[in-house]
C-alpha cells in the first residue's frame, strides 16, 4: 500500500478529474463532517459489499482516507486481497485535512 499526504491528496483533486476517493468512516461520521468522497464504510469493505466500486478497473489508483489513517490502511489491505494494484491510503486522515485545509472540500 502507498501512503499519500494530505497536500498531496489536494494536489491530485484540483489536478485530476477522475480521481477515486472513499471515506471509510462510519455514516454518523461522515455526516458529520466530509470532504466529498465516496461513502464506504469499513464494516462494507470488510464484508465484501462494495457494489459501488465494481466498475472501477483493479489497476485504477483508489485513495482511501478515514479520520485519522488507522481504518482506511485496514481497508487499502482488503482491497489489495481483493486484487486492486494502486491503492493509497491518506496519512492522518480527515483530522489532517482539517488541520490543514479548515472546510474546503474535493
Amino acid at each position: 500500500m502507498k501512503v499519500i499526504s494530505i497536500e498531496e491528496l489536494k494536489q491530485k483533486a484540483s489536478s485530476e478529474n477522475d480521481l477515486h476517493i472513499i471515506d471509510v468512516r462510519e455514516l454518523s461520521e461522515y455526516d458529520e463532517d466530509n470532504i466529498g468522497a465516496l461513502h464506504l464504510p469499513l464494516s462494507q469493505i470488510s464484508q465484501y459489499q462494495i457494489d459501488e466500486i465494481e466498475d472501477w478497473d483493479m489497476d485504477d489508483e483508489i485513495i482511501v482516507h478515514c479520520r485519522s489513517g488507522q481504518r482506511s490502511a485496514q481497508a487499502c489491505l482488503i482491497l489489495e486481497g481483493m486484487g486492486y494494484s494502486n491503492v493509497v491510503n491518506v496519512d492522518g486522515g480527515i483530522v489532517a485535512w482539517r488541520e490543514r485545509f479548515g472546510s474546503e472540500r474535493l
